[in-house]
């Protein structure tokens, strides 16, 4: 007995050093925190129970039978997070570079299997080099059964991947997958095809920051949602995010106790919007103001500026916030604001979470480059995505709401609950002056006439009246009074059953 103890330790310290001290010294030189490390600073202490320590892979090839670690490049398990369960994988690059081997995506199948039983969300901490080349086609299948897993389990329960370090070629499409993907600035990086490759078939010359780098997905081609400065940042705030999220699509969204009032009045937001209609204003100033303690976790904050999204509490309920920005193309809808918002409706409907919206937005964004990017197509998603949507939806115009912009924002045709305007609310196919100039182009050179047809266009057109006559806006409310009706709104509609006509899916216009 005392021999299988002795033997049973030394196979859990080996697992522990994963790629021995040396290699751990490296990663802490390029300020990444081991696999363990992270897995301590995600979980609860004392949380984690840790799955399969003891797995090895079964290559022959090229030297490999001589050459294993027990865990064999990844830790898996699970723990809790504020004593709420959740499963977790952390890739460990100091074992063959975190590479993916058919026994190491066995180990992440079997969480995500597990998780799905219990109904509990995955974390990957992904750090790894990609498919393990001595093994070929089996490490190229693995990732295919991972990807599987990924799908079924879309929709299910909520999947967050942090990459802390390098993700290329096939390791980038379990992510791409997952609802949520946060990056870490300088450390980490995520390419279908590394620098050298591109340089080689393309002849840019092009750094691995400037392929990949976690600004260069956050910013420009908006696959990351969130970046962050370092390991610890990035753990913390993931942290913060799971608070928002039920652990899966059966369940409710978390309560938090809150001394903010449901009924607390701002009456400083009476005088947000300016009195000239095409000076912008700051909407973030009107979604901290109105949510519980003024606390918005925003994602996906550096793409596409023209449309905010986040998560927030009201009445101590998560709530999802979508809502124009003018302060960024005058909160005009374009392709990256169209994707961006459909994407963060959807996985609202999948997981109960109530959709908040705030309107101010004077149409979708004119041009060739839109128009030959398919503006109609991803339009097309954003509208499609409310449509589908049959969690409760409050809607607010605050200013502007012009065109078939007005009907994709939650208008009450596409089903939404409750809709609310401002007095300052315009509900039009268009502004008044371009309205003008078309239905009366004859007076176009009597600048007298147009300037008074213009204001007849804007008394009759540029206000909620005549949409609050035909039923589509259900009040007019103050501004000071929005958090109260939002959140008495919501409590109306916390019992809502709504159903979609049977279906195996619909075809969203991708």
């Amino acid at each position: 007995m005392s021999e299988i103890i002795r033997q049973l330790e030394e196979k859990r310290a080996a697992a522990r050093l994963g790629g021995g001290q040396k290699r751990i010294d490296a990663q802490h030189s390029k300020g990444k925190l081991t696999a363990r490390e992270r897995i301590d600073l995600l979980l609860d202490a004392g949380s984690f129970e840790e799955w399969d320590m003891f797995k090895e892979h079964r290559c022959t090839d090229f030297g490999m039978a001589d050459n294993k670690t027990p865990g064999d490049g990844v830790v898996t398990g699970y723990g809790t997070i504020n004593g709420r369960l959740v499963f977790v994988f952390s890739q460990d690059f100091t074992v063959f570079g975190g590479s993916l081997s058919e026994t190491h995506a066995e180990k992440l199948c079997k969480i995500m299997d597990q998780a799905m039983k219990v109904g509990a969300p995955v974390i990957g901490l992904n750090d790894s080099g990609g498919a393990r080349i001595q093994e070929g086609v089996d490490s190229l299948a693995g990732y295919a059964d991972v990807f599987q897993k990924n799908v079924e389990a879309s929709g299910v329960i909520p999947q967050i991947s942090v990459i802390m370090g390098p993700c290329a070629g096939g390791a980038v499409y379990s992510p791409a997958m997952t609802d949520f993907i946060a990056m870490v600035k300088d450390s980490s990086y995520m390419f279908v095809t590394g620098p050298d490759v591109v340089k080689t078939v393309t002849h840019e010359v092009v750094t691995a920051e400037e392929l990949g780098g976690a600004m260069t997905h956050a910013s420009k081609s908006g696959v990351a949602d969130l970046a962050f400065e370092n390991d610890v940042d990035a753990i913390q705030q993931i942290r913060r995010l799971m608070d928002f999220l039920p652990a899966n699509n059966r369940e409710k969204p978390p309560v938090r106790p809150t001394a903010d009032s449901a009924d607390r009045q701002d009456y400083s937001l009476d005088t947000l919007i300016p009195s000239n209609p095409n000076m912008p204003y700051d909407m973030k100033e009107l979604i901290l103001k109105v949510v519980d303690e003024g606390d918005f976790y925003e994602v996906q904050p550096d793409y596409a500026k023209n449309i905010l999204i986040g998560f927030a509490r009201m009445e101590g309920s998560t709530v999802g916030i979508v809502a124009n920005q003018p302060m960024v193309l005058a909160g005009c809808l374009d392709i990256d604001s169209s994707r961006k918002a459909a994407r963060f409706v959807q996985f609202c409907d999948c997981f109960n979470i109530p959709i908040v919206t705030f309107v101010d937005v004077p149409g979708f964004l004119p041009g060739t480059t839109q128009e030959y990017g398919g503006i109609i197509k991803h339009g097309a998603k954003l509208l499609f995505a409310y449509a589908e949507c049959t969690v409760p939806k409050v809607t607010v115009i605050t200013r502007k709401a012009y065109g078939g912009a007005y009907d994709v924002m939650a208008s009450k045709h596409l089903r939404g609950d409750v809709n609310f305007a401002w007095p300052t609310a315009e509900i039009a196919v268009m502004g008044p002056k371009g309205a003008v100039e078309i239905i009366f182009r004859g007076d176009i050179g009597d600048a007298e006439k147009i300037a008074e047809r213009t204001e007849e266009y804007r008394q009759k057109f540029a206000n909620p009246f005549v949409a609050g006559a035909r039923g589509f806006i259900d009040d007019v409310i103050m501004p000071h009074g929005t958090r109260r009706r939002i959140c008495r709104s919501l409590a109306m509609l916390r019992d809502k059953k709504v159903e979609n006509p049977w279906k195996k899916h619909g075809n969203i216009p991708l």
